[in-house]
């Protein structure tokens, strides 16, 4: 490996974040899904399962591509330094993000084939980047000014 290129975090690592990432997800389903369903409900208003669905999904991938168009790290992928690019190095297109996170629901919820995927893989990425064309880098630590 060279000064230029970029390390690939280790599986552990990954799925450690994945772990994390899962409590900021129930956060944000929290806020951005029930509290709405309880005042929609309080209201006498509801919607159709497959309507609370959609929502899910449009709030997730919200998060998850807002996240990764503007710095290529969530939270817990910030606290485990790990970084999400294109497969030649560069920023996510808006495209590539979108499709990288409706390629990973099935990749997660087919028995985890796409993580698993990643035992075999020549750079150990999972099938969802694989197929959406990024890859997870490990992110240089952050630099902290010294305190006077």
């Amino acid at each position: 490996m060279t000064a230029s290129t970029p390390a690939y975090p280790g599986l552990l690592r990954r799925l450690a974040s994945m772990l994390y990432e899962s409590l900021v997800v129930f956060a944000i389903l929290l806020i951005g899904f029930l509290l709405p369903q309880v005042l929609l409900f309080a209201n006498g208003l509801t919607l159709g399962n497959r309507w609370l669905w959609v929502h899910i999904g449009a709030l997730l991938m919200v998060y998850f591509v807002w996240f990764w168009l503007n710095g290529g790290q969530t939270l817990p992928m910030k606290t485990w330094r790990l970084r999400l690019v294109s497969a030649d190095g560069s920023k996510l297109r808006p495209a590539q993000a979108i499709f990288r996170y409706l390629a990973a629901w099935p990749s997660l919820l087919l028995g985890g084939i796409g993580i698993v995927w990643a035992l075999a893989d020549r750079d150990g990425q999972f099938l969802h980047d694989r197929l959406a064309g990024t890859r997870i880098i490990e992110a240089p630590p952050r630099q902290v000014p010294p305190v006077e």
